[in-house]
Parts: structure tokens; sequence; C-alpha cells
């Protein structure tokens, strides 16, 4: 957090990513950094925690008066946003349109509007579309994104060559040759082979189909030397020495499986750790040698606790699984331990109740930033 602009967390859903982001953001603030969280997941939870109705796709400052009701001291400021994938790529249609009569084409266009929010790949481009757009911007000290919500955590590092390689298939040119000067569609002026393709296509979708898809992707032909070149931009700013990634886990074998395999693709495509942080970490209990049921009954009796008389046994089986569970997850840990390198690695602790006001969140910043983060 010291050393980089740009702090991206990646891992798998349902691990804590968007959490463990918000929680670098306010430990950043209350070190007198001006920080902006992005985030494409829209979690309630999350604007909650943050003191805010809803995560809004407009910069929203968080009021300095919720950190201090919060009794969490703060010197810096923090900024939310909720990043709109519809909104970002539309501004890239409009940026780098020919004319604006082009944009609005393009804008109105049925398939844009589908592409534009639904596709595959679309929301996890668009995101590090917005991050090269606002990495630079001299009102923030520190920018965090979080990663968008996936199966599959490689998916927004593949977007960009993804975005490449669909701008100079077959298929696109087939559509660009095929959509004439005049604005007609043409089958006649593709290669045969292809026209076989589409002419089946059409049978089956209606020609309506054909003429909006060879439509939109003429205009999208448009844009193609400015997307390339952003997409260019940033898969570089990726590998940039201001950007470090924040892998997020849990300590379940297939969670880590999944972040080493991510690490390995960071450390092939040149791009650098920051930390793994693994999320719900069962630490053992304290006298992890073994409590007796008279050890419980002793403790129970000396706060004079009200409780059924089988307690002291249900305290020790509690126990023996805290332990258990402390135990199974020190080894599944193991085999991240042994390929991490240099990269630290935070365990951050099972708490009793999610993280859902900013003194929690604070907290939790405190033990990631106490870890090297």
């Amino acid at each position: 957090m010291e050393t980089r602009r740009v702090l991206v967390t990646v891992g798998a859903g349902g691990v804590g990513k968007t959490t463990t982001a918000a929680a670098i953001g306010v430990a950043a603030a209350r070190r007198g950094k001006r920080v902006l969280c992005l985030t494409i997941d829209p979690a309630k939870r999350l604007a909650e925690s943050l003191g805010i109705a809803e995560m809004r796709t407009e910069a929203a400052t968080i009021d300095p008066a919720r950190f201090a009701a919060a009794g969490v001291p703060l010197s810096g400021s923090l900024t939310a946003m909720m990043l709109d994938t519809k909104r970002t790529f539309d501004e890239l249609v409009v940026k780098y349109s020919s004319s604006q009569e082009k944009a609005d084409r393009l804008l109105s266009n049925k398939l844009y509007q589908y592409v534009s929010t639904s596709l595959a790949g679309t929301q996890e481009y668009m995101a590090m579309e917005k991050l090269v757009a606002v990495k630079d911007d001299p009102r923030y000290d520190l920018i965090v994104l979080d990663t968008p919500p996936t199966a599959n955590a490689l998916d927004f590092l593949d977007a960009p060559e993804r975005l490449k390689e669909a701008l100079d298939s077959a298929t696109m040119k087939w559509f660009v040759q095929a959509f004439q000067t005049s604005g007609k569609f043409s089958l006649n002026l593709i290669a045969k082979s292809a026209g076989t393709i589409l002419r089946t296509i059409g049978r089956i979708t209606g020609g309506g189909f054909l003429e909006a898809m060879a439509e939109f992707i003429a205009e999208l032909n448009d844009l193609f030397g400015g997307f390339k070149e952003r997409a260019v931009r940033v898969e570089a700013a990726l590998r940039g020495p201001e950007i470090a990634f924040v892998l997020v886990t849990s300590a379940s074998p297939p969670s880590i499986q999944e972040v080493l395999y991510f690490s390995e693709r960071l450390t092939q495509a040149s791009m650098p750790h920051g930390a793994f942080v693994v999320n719900r970490f069962h630490l053992p209990p304290p006298h992890a040698e073994g409590v007796t049921a008279a050890d419980a009954a002793s403790a129970i009796a000396g706060r004079r606790l009200a409780v059924e008389d089988d307690a002291p046994a249900r305290f020790v089986r509690a126990h023996t699984d805290a332990v258990r569970l402390a135990a199974l997850d020190a080894h599944h840990l193991r085999a991240l331990q042994g390929a991490a390198g240099d990269t630290p690695i935070v365990r951050v602790a099972e708490l009793e109740s999610d993280v859902h006001d900013l003194a929690l969140l604070a907290e939790l910043g405190e033990v990631l930033m106490g870890s090297g983060v």
C-alpha cells in the first residue's frame, strides 16, 4: 500500500474480495491517503459498511463524520464508486467514433445494447478500462479495484486479449464486408463459404437479426483502431510498476488451488504480486494442547455462569472442533506457503459475524496493514 498507486483484489467468488478491498481502502484513508475504491459488485452490505445508502456510478466521498461516529480516526479520505459497464462502454464509443452520428447509431443498436451489458468478458474488460481511465487522476493517492464477481478469477486478466482477438476475427470481417457503403446488408459481397453459413443463420433467426448484426459490426469497425489501442494500454497498465495484485482466498483446497493458478498466470505475465490474503482462517484456540471436562467445569464455576449440566462436555467438544479446524486450515495453507516465495501471506481469522460497519472494516484493515499489505 505504501509503494503502489493501484491495488487490485482478485480471487474466486465468495472469498471476501469486496470486503478486503473496502478494508484496505479504510486503512489507507486512516493513514492520510486519498483513496478511491472501485467495485463492479453493487453489494448492499458493502454500501452499508461504508455508510451510504447504495453504491453509485458517480464517485461518492464518504462523510468523515461517519468515521468519527464509528470511533475511527481519519486523516485522509475514502471515495467509493460502482463501475457501470455500459456507461464505460458508451464513453469509449463516443470517444473513438469518427462522428457523433456514428456514435448515436451504434449506441441505439439493439445488439450493441446487449453486448455492452451482457456479453461474457465485457464486464471484466470495462473494469480494466475504467482502471486505466482513473489511475492517473491527481485527486487520489491510492486506487483499490475490486474485480468483478466471476466463477473464474482469470476472466478479467484475459479480457483485453480476448477483445483484440474478437476485433480481428474472421467473423467480424465477414460482416463488415457484407455491409455495403449504402448501409444495405448483402451476402453476395462475402466469401461463398461465409455466405452459406450466414444464410443458414438468417433462415433460423430471420433476416432482421443479420441486418442488425451487420450494422452493429460495421459501426463497430469505425472504432477498431481506438479499441485495439485501448486494449493494448490496458494490458500494459496491468504490468506497470504502480500496480500490485492482492490475491484473496479462503483456506479451502479448491480456493487455494485456484489462487495458486492465478498467481502462476500473474508470474508468467510479469504482473506483480502484492500479498496473499487468506480469509476465514481458523486460528488455534488457547490451550490447544487439550481441555478436559473438569477444566471447563472449573472455568464455568469461577464465572458463576448458569448453564446446563452438559455444558462442560459441550465446551470440550467445541474446543476439540476448533483445534481440528485450525490444524486442517494450517495443513491446507502449506501448499500456498510453499509457492508464495517472498510474497506476504496474511491470515484473517474467522470472524463471529459479517463485516457490516466502519468499525469492523477498520479493524480488518489494521489486521491487513499489520501483516504487510
